[in-house]
Formats: structure tokens, sequence, C-alpha cells
């Protein structure tokens, strides 16, 4: 009783500090050394503050988070993301609503080559927003469907969301991105579909349908190569076998890399900035990573995960109604902390329960990033509305949450489809990694 005690105050100081906006991975580190110091005195403690931090920044498997991050941000810098905006606007304009449509594919698309949900919002709110402007869509409708297809830069993979994860868990990072794809493809469709009934029930949302030619059409799809290439040629390459995760992480950046320059979008300043934008990033996710081991570490020697996990196993209910509980704890915080913050934390006191009611963890992975999503576009903390916010800024914030509202119904089918179809996850994983 007196460690479960302790791990008790050890959350809730963690959670205050993260709401009051500390950084994320020295809370985590901080209140994890506290509670190890008063579980098991001053001295381990202070030596589990020199050896955890020394062997993760040395462990090789975390050099894939730096490469897929640099493989997004050659992949941005070198337009891929409008080359795929076009393409999915000539196949989609036919629709009512297109471009919003064609806005969620393109971020679909570039999610494949990104791995960042704020990456992807803010790269596609400068290529799609104007144009939208452009045709006469409302700021609402506009706004709320880059802020949705944002979110599905942490789903489809390559995805920081999942590495994170994967790691943590000590899962297997190509199962967790194979796992990913279809529920993504699912995500973005219920978007779509969420946009053609907005569409249809307020008309003056969007303006009329524009068709194109068939030529046009094909000629367009020459803007999607850069995305498959990049796609097929490293996930593709981790499915097959063929290289590791970290190799095929390195290969995303060479071709990235290439497509700067292929498309003459290379320039000394593009290439310092993609570098020094990929070194702030990965320092943040292994500063949340070391500080998530250290509070890991002190729950474990608290027990509390094991004590949570007999004490629902010994409940007599449908292990859907306690899988129901936490998706709602998920929402609740996904309204209040940062995606990231929530699978360090959550992941060590709610793994072992999943999995002792007999869960996959890897489908648990793809459903917690899912329900994760929905902090991303929900008040208070919104990111990828705050993103979209700041390079619309003319955009007041109650317009885009206005957006985004149909889009959370979207998300919240999709999650039932998945949570009702666990092979959707599954499937690919059981068929490449035998």
């Amino acid at each position: 009783m007196y460690l479960t005690t302790i791990a008790s105050l050890g959350i809730l100081v963690l959670v205050i500090l993260l709401l009051l906006g500390m950084n994320i991975g020295l809370t985590m580190a901080i209140v994890g050394f506290g509670g190890f110091w008063a579980v098991r005195g001053f001295g381990p403690a202070f030596a589990l503050l020199k050896t955890i931090p020394f062997s993760n920044a040395m462990n090789y498997s975390f050099t894939v988070i730096p490469l897929f991050v640099l493989m997004g941000q050659f992949a941005f810098h070198a337009g891929l993301s409008a080359d795929l905006f076009e393409a999915a606007d000539k196949w989609l304009g036919r629709f009512k609503g297109g471009l919003a449509m064609a806005t969620v594919a393109a971020c679909a698309g570039f999610a494949a080559i990104c791995g960042s949900t704020a990456a992807t919002a803010a790269t596609m709110c400068v290529v799609a927003l104007p144009e939208m402007r452009r045709h006469g869509y409302k700021d609402s409708l506009a706004t709320g469907s880059i802020s949705a297809g944002g979110t599905l830069g942490i789903l489809i993979p390559p995805s920081t969301g999942f590495i994170v994860y994967g790691i943590i868990a000590e899962q297997s990072i190509g199962r967790l991105f194979a796992a990913g794809i279809f529920p993504g493809i699912v995500l973005a469709l219920c978007y779509i579909v969420s946009i053609a009934v907005q569409v249809r029930f307020q008309p003056d949302l969007a303006p009329g349908t524009t068709k194109y030619p068939l030529k046009e059409m094909l000629i367009a799809l020459k803007g999607t190569i850069g995305m498959f290439i990049l796609f097929f040629g490293v996930i593709g390459g981790m499915f097959a076998n063929i290289f590791t995760a970290s190799e095929g992480a390195a290969i995303g950046a060479t071709l990235g890399l290439c497509f700067m320059i292929f498309k003459g979008k290379f320039t000394w300043k593009t290439f310092v900035t993609a570098l020094r934008e990929t070194v702030k990033t990965s320092a943040m996710v292994f500063l949340i990573l070391i500080g998530a081991y250290i509070f890991g570490t002190f729950l474990a020697i608290t027990r509390l995960p094991m004590t949570l996990a007999r004490f629902v196993n010994g409940l007599e209910v449908n292990r859907y109604v306690i899988l129901s509980i936490i998706i709602a704890v998920y929402m609740i915080l996904g309204c209040l902390m940062d995606s990231l913050a929530m699978v360090t934390l959550t992941v060590p006191i709610f793994l072992p329960i999943v999995t002792s009611l007999g869960f996959d963890p890897i489908w648990y992975g793809v459903l917690m990033i899912m329900v994760m999503e929905m902090g991303l576009i929900t008040p208070p903390v919104g990111m990828n509305v705050y993103i979209v916010a700041g390079v619309a800024k003319d955009v007041p914030l109650v317009t885009i949450f206005k957006g985004v509202a149909p889009m959370i119904v979207g998300m919240v089918v999709a999650i039932v489809i998945v949570v009702a179809f666990p092979q959707l996850s599954l499937w690919l994983p059981t068929l490449l990694f035998k």
C-alpha cells in the first residue's frame, strides 16, 4: 500500500507539472528521480540518473528517430507536398468539397514520407489553404480539413508515435508500421466521408465541382511518384526484410536529399535548416524517452502497473468495458497534454493491463495512437489547431475548432471500426513478419 501511494502521488505531481507547462522530458525525469529517491534512497536514485541517460543515448535503435525526421524535412523542402495536393485535386475536384477531400488525401500521402503531425498540418496549411480560399471555401471547412488531415502524420508510417511506443513497449517498429497502414486509410476515408456529409447538408461551405480532363488527371499522377518511391523504397524494404528500420530510415533520408537536388530545391540554406530542425525535434524526442525510462523505472519498483493489472483481472466485467474506460481516459488526457507525453506516461501503466486482458500489444499501439490523435484537434490543447492558426493568422481559433468538430465524429467512427475489426491492424504484420 505504501508503494502504491508513492506511485499515485508521483503520477499526480507529474500531471500537475505538465498542466503548468513544464518540459515533458525533464518533468518525467525529475518526478521519476524523486520517486525513486523516496523508495530506495538518494544513492540508487543518483545512480539511476547517471546510467539511464547514458545507456539510452548510446542505444543504436534510437538512430531511427533523427533519420526519419531528416527524411521528412528533406521531403518537405523538396516540395513533394505541393505535388501531392495538385494530384489529389485533379482526381477529387469533381466532387462537392473536392479540394477539402484532396487536402485530406494529400495529408495521408505526405504522412507516408513525413511521420510528424505538426509538419503535416503546417505544410498542408501553406499549400492548401490559399487554394481553397481562392475557390471560395469557407474558412471553417478549409482549416478543419487541414487540422484533421494533419493527424494522419502520427498514424500512417513512418510515425514518430509508433517509434516511441515501440521503444517503450519493446515492440517491433516494423510490425507497428505495417499495422498502421490500413487504419490510416480507414481514418482518411472517414474524414473524406465527413466532408461529403457536411457539404451535402451545408452547401455554402464549398463551391461547385471542377472536372478535369482525363489527360490532366493522368499527368498529375507524376506528382505522386516521389511519395511512392520514398514510401515503398523505405517501408517496403523493411517489410521485405531487406534492411532494418534504422537502415531504412538512412535510405529514406538519402532519397529525400536526392529529391531536393533532382527538383532543383537544394540550397545550403535549406539544407542547414533541415539539419537544424532535425536536431531540435530529435533532441526533444530523446529527452522525452530518457525521462520516460526514468519515470518508468520508478513505477516498476512500486509495482503499480502489476497491481493495477491484478485488480483489473479480478473485475467481473467484459474486457471491452475496461478497454472503453482506458479509451475514455486517453480522450480526456488528449484534451490536456501532448500526444508523446501521453505515450510515455501511460504505456508503462496501461500496457500490462491490456496484455493481461488478452489484447494484442501491436493492435493496442495502433488504437492508442488513433485515440491520441483526437487530442491533437480538441480543446484546450489541440496542437494541430494552434499550428494551423499560427499559419492562418486571420482565422479565429473558434472557427477552426468549429470546422474540426464534424471531423472528430469521423475519427470516432474509425476508432470503432478498428476496435470491432482488429484484423485491420493485425493482418498485414502477420502476413509480412511470419
